[in-house]
């Protein structure tokens, strides 16, 4: 559940110019790794705390450079995904010479100071918008005192900050390191019954529950419950009652679970997250069937 590693992470991506992650226009920083597996994720490049790499068939330009050059023999055009992950050893310097771009390195590791000279330049936006900086993934908290030192150099500089979690952590690490130094949490709770969380997110809820729970006695205006619409899984009748029963018992607005209204509100209702089948795409990319998953 912890890593206690800080001097460096692993990240996938620093977006900038998000609209999506929180109010204003905002910076969106991907910590690599999750504790939870879910058959779903939108983000499946960072489940994994390791770095990966990606095959983007649609640009390649057949030039054979990588096969030439793999000393591990691992890239062949008769790959089930091109590259055979069982015999690359993430040298990258097939990465490094493709000209189309079309091979890429998921995950470099990356210090706080390498990362804050990126934000510091958003900084204007943040400003004018009432923006800001969101911690995302993955799951940040895998890496607490990071995050942490992150964090207040961030509130230093006046700069909104936002986590988004799956809500499985050390609560007391996180009520110590990370929450006096957040200005919201965006938490997801996926499904309520242990059973199915287990079945479609690879553990079990009891502690993101728990947590839930924990954060609400500490301020209920700075968490904002989320729920994922997944076809059948997570958008079922038996699963929104469930949860919006659970939210209700402490004392949470949930309306908009029940209406089309999917805008995030300070005043604790929870948000609906709309379908995106988008990332099915992704995993041809890192050498998953994506046939193996009927969503």
């Amino acid at each position: 559940m912890r890593n206690t590693e800080y001097k460096k992470v692993l990240i996938f991506e620093i977006k900038g110019n998000s609209l999506d992650d929180g109010e204003g226009i905002r910076t969106v920083i991907f910590f690599k790794g999750c504790p939870l597996s879910c058959v779903w994720c939108h983000n499946p490049e960072g489940k994994s705390p390791k770095r990966e790499i990606s095959f983007d068939a649609q640009k390649c330009i057949a030039c054979n450079t990588c096969i030439e050059l793999c000393k591990n023999k691992a890239i062949s055009r008769q790959n089930p995904f091109f590259i055979d992950r069982t015999k690359c050893d993430l040298c990258f310097e097939c990465v490094d010479i493709c000209p189309s771009e079309a091979l890429s390195q998921l995950g470099r590791h990356m210090s706080i100071e390498e990362i804050y000279s990126i934000i510091i330049k958003d900084k204007p936006f943040f400003d004018i918008s009432k923006g800001g900086v969101t911690l995302s993934g993955g799951e940040p908290t895998l890496y607490p005192e990071f995050i942490s030192s992150l964090l207040k150099k961030l509130k230093f500089e006046n700069i909104n900050t936002l986590i988004e979690t799956c809500g499985y952590f050390d609560f007391d690490m996180f009520k110590t390191l990370i929450y006096p130094y957040v200005d919201m949490i965006y938490f997801d709770i996926k499904l309520y019954d242990k059973d199915e969380h287990k079945q479609y997110c690879g553990i079990s809820n009891k502690i993101i529950l728990e947590n839930f729970v924990k954060l609400l006695s500490l301020n209920k205006d700075k968490i904002v419950p989320r729920v994922p619409l997944i076809p059948g899984i997570t958008d079922t009748k038996s699963n929104l009652e469930a949860i919006d029963e659970f939210l209700r018992a402490n004392s949470l607005k949930t309306d908009s679970l029940k209406t089309d209204n999917l805008k995030t509100n300070k005043a604790q209702k929870a948000k609906r997250l709309p379908y995106n089948p988008l990332w099915r795409e992704k995993l041809p990319k890192i050498g998953v069937n994506r046939g193996q998953i009927f969503i």
